[in-house]
């Protein structure tokens, strides 16, 4: 697989910014997974002229293709033998297409085309809901009996019967196709792509926001997108008016595609600010299991916010206040880390012995990490500040941001020993929890706390959780791969 294009981008948790995120005045904290979507671009072994094939090989039925057309525009048709519709894939082959024939001389796409291409698709486990599986195995719902699970494993049921668990699948699979397909037919360089702030990146992340919003039939905030292209950062969106004219045409021409989608077009007026969580901090995830329909709790938060202005202005301005303070004070004490790593690592160590209540009531703290103790229940306090409004928000719009279940769940773990802070990810609901927990080199002899966690999830009867494996990604957005690096990866692609 030498001529193998491989690109992955990770998922992504908005710990700060739910709603708020929609509006360029505002700003969301966004923190990029260690799971990752993967795309595998090849030509075909079996000479297949102006085809392409694409394959998502953990779903039951997942082959999808493609017939591209030799003249100009260049048509992509699906092929009349699919057994099923995939519009983001479709929509990214067709984007991308146009945008080659636009900017590379016909032979060279002619050329990539002329044996066939065959793309495969997979997600990291963590994207999915894996409880199914480790029921059919007897195993514990745990983050050891999730490692013993094979890499990207088969799911057993059709692509549209699959639980996801609201990592932002379709952003991270958009991110990884169009950047591998801009690879592939040389839109973008790999040397270039790398520099997560350059012209290349950028422009893969436009072309990805543009076939994302084209897809799901309506302009989005963009956050998921960009944690999948740019990584963890604070993000401000793009005004919507950037992609109207290109979503209110059916075939946009290459020359306008390109215009709108450059890089170099100043109407991509989108902020990303860089951000990483503080040293020897983990963040832990569980999907809830229970589903909450997110477009629809979105749309009454802002039908009650066009409803109710004056009283949803000062809610969301504390909102954003809170959401700024909580950024900083997690960026000091990234700062405090590297001015004093000695003194912040015996604080980190301390504070996973404690309940947060206790963090700040000890009269023989040495002097040197108070500061950084004092940070760490600063940053406490303000979760507990951002989940009580978000709650109050749900509960003037009269819906479930925060409900009852995921208030009892949340409260019993930001109590527990070495837990920073917790909340309901994005739009809230009930479909995921994530908390910030002290992650020490050593604990000993305390339980450390992502372990106190995990066993309270699993005796924790109200809600049936179970945890996902991601950490904070620090590997960054989107990133051209290697193929041998990737553990199952090369065994899971079939070579036709």
């Amino acid at each position: 697989m030498s001529q193998s294009t491989v690109v992955s981008a990770p998922g992504k948790v908005l710990v700060a910014g739910g709603y708020l995120v929609l509006e360029p005045a505002f700003s969301g904290t966004v923190v990029s997974t260690s799971s990752r979507f993967y795309t595998v671009v090849t030509p075909k072994a079996r000479k297949e002229s102006q085809k392409i094939t694409v394959r998502s090989p953990q779903f039951l039925e997942a082959t999808w293709t493609y017939d591209v057309g030799t003249g100009s525009p260049l048509e992509v048709t699906p092929a009349a033998h699919n057994t099923s519709k995939n519009k983001f894939v479709h929509l990214a082959l067709r984007t991308v297409l146009s945008l080659a024939a636009g900017t590379k001389a016909p032979s060279h796409i002619q050329e990539l085309l002329s044996t066939g291409i065959n793309i495969t698709i997979v997600g990291d486990n963590d994207f999915y809901s894996q409880s199914a599986k480790l029921a059919s195995l007897n195993l514990p719902r745990t983050l050891k009996s999730l490692s013993q699970l094979p890499p990207f494993n088969p799911l057993n049921v059709h692509l549209a019967d699959v639980h996801k668990t609201g990592l932002g699948s379709s952003a991270a699979l958009i991110t990884a196709l169009v950047s591998a397909l801009l690879l592939h037919f040389g839109l973008i360089t790999e040397t270039t792509f790398a520099d997560a702030a350059s012209a290349d990146r950028r422009f893969a992340h436009n072309v990805a926001q543009y076939v994302h919003c084209l897809a799901q039939g309506k302009i989005g905030s963009g956050f998921d997108v960009a944690a999948a292209a740019f990584g963890t950062h604070i993000y401000t969106r793009f005004d919507p008016s950037v992609l109207k004219d290109l979503l209110s045409s059916d075939t946009p021409s290459s020359q306008t595609l390109y215009s709108v989608l450059s890089p170099s077009n100043p109407a991509w007026d989108y902020k990303v600010e860089p951000f990483k969580l503080p040293p020897l901090t983990r963040i832990m995830l569980a999907d809830v299991n229970a589903g909450s329909d997110t477009p629809s709790l979105v749309g009454k938060v802002l039908s009650w916010r066009k409803a109710n202005k004056e009283t949803s202005d000062k809610l969301w301005e504390t909102l954003h206040q809170h959401n700024r303070s909580l950024a900083t004070n997690l960026q000091l004490l990234t700062r405090l880390s590297e001015q004093d790593p000695e003194n912040y690592a015996s604080a980190v160590k301390y504070l996973a012995s404690l309940q947060p209540v206790q963090w700040a009531a000890n009269p023989w703290q040495p002097p040197e990490e108070i500061p950084i103790v004092e940070k760490f229940y600063g940053a406490h306090r303000i979760t507990q500040d951002i989940r009580q409004n978000m709650k109050r928000m749900g509960e003037l719009a009269g819906v479930p941001i925060e409900p009852p279940e995921q208030t009892s769940l949340l409260d019993k773990c930001v109590t527990q020993a070495g837990i920073i802070g917790g909340g309901v990810p994005g739009a809230g609901g009930y479909d995921a929890i994530w908390l910030l927990v002290c992650n020490p080199v050593d604990c000993s002899p305390e339980l450390p706390p992502v372990e106190r966690v995990e066993y309270l999830w699993s005796k924790y009867d109200e809600l049936k959780l179970s945890p996902l494996s991601a950490e904070e990604s620090h590997a960054g957005g989107a990133r051209k791969e290697n193929i041998d690096d990737i553990p199952g990866l090369k065994d899971i692609i079939v070579v036709v």
